[in-house]
């Protein structure tokens, strides 16, 4: 049985993709078959094989099979770092859903769980009417939402719950990752978030620590995860 589920994040660099990949081993290490995708990803650079994202590239990585082609990770690839609606201008594209889909079918017919990357926050415009939301909605996908601990990150976790969950969608929980080491009063305000968040905290990464070795900290995700499919 193939599942999958969305990752959103807070913000634009709060680690999204170092929780995905970190979910990924936490997937492979209980036995599942599992891959990775960045449905859209802006800032990708020119090589010999393409246009490639680092974020993507990661995600390539830490999948199960990491030679899958990698038009299926990503196959919404676009040139400068900007917003993707901004991006996608600049390269004479218009973003929609449907090449992506036909990736994410691709993928999900050769693994049994698929962890699918957002691109910025939960509202970043991809196109005309479309959203990076719309991702996680038109595939009702379950979220799992990333809160970067850093100062601020209260009031853009407890804004993008609130936001997830006026979409429809089931957010999953929520992963700390713990992006500022110099933070002040981290542990209050991950008690703050375990209080005031409508989901529970399925893990908080370490600074500094690779994804395969902070794999065992995202047990209670693949708990998760794994509850959905048999719910």
């Amino acid at each position: 049985m193939t599942a999958a589920l969305f990752i959103a994040g807070t913000d634009t660099g709060i680690g999204k993709t170092h929780a995905a990949c970190t979910l990924l081993h936490a997937l492979r290490a209980a036995g599942y078959s599992a891959c990775g995708m960045k449905p859209v990803a802006s800032g990708c650079v020119e090589t010999a094989n393409g246009l490639r994202n680092d974020d993507a590239l990661a995600l390539q990585a830490a999948s199960s099979d990491a030679n899958l082609p990698y038009a299926l990770i990503n196959p919404v690839a676009l040139r400068d770092p900007l917003s993707p609606h901004l991006a996608a201008a600049h390269d004479g594209v218009e973003i929609s859903l449907a090449p992506m889909r036909a990736a994410f079918d691709r993928l999900s017919a050769g693994h049994q769980r698929v962890v699918i990357e957002g691109v910025g926050g939960w509202l970043v415009p991809l196109a005309p009417g479309l959203f990076a939301a719309d991702i996680a909605k038109q595939w009702r996908l379950p979220v799992i939402l990333v809160v970067g601990l850093r100062l601020g990150c209260l009031n853009h976790a407890l804004l993008s719950a609130r936001a997830i969950l006026a979409d429809g969608c089931h957010l999953l929980g929520w992963i700390g990752n713990r992006v500022d080491p110099a933070m002040d009063a981290p542990e209050e305000n991950l008690a703050t978030l375990r209080e005031l968040l409508p989901a529970p905290c399925l893990g908080v990464l370490p600074h500094g620590v690779a994804p395969a070795q902070a794999a065992g900290e995202l047990a209670a995700a693949v708990s998760a995860f794994t509850s959905v499919v048999l719910g």
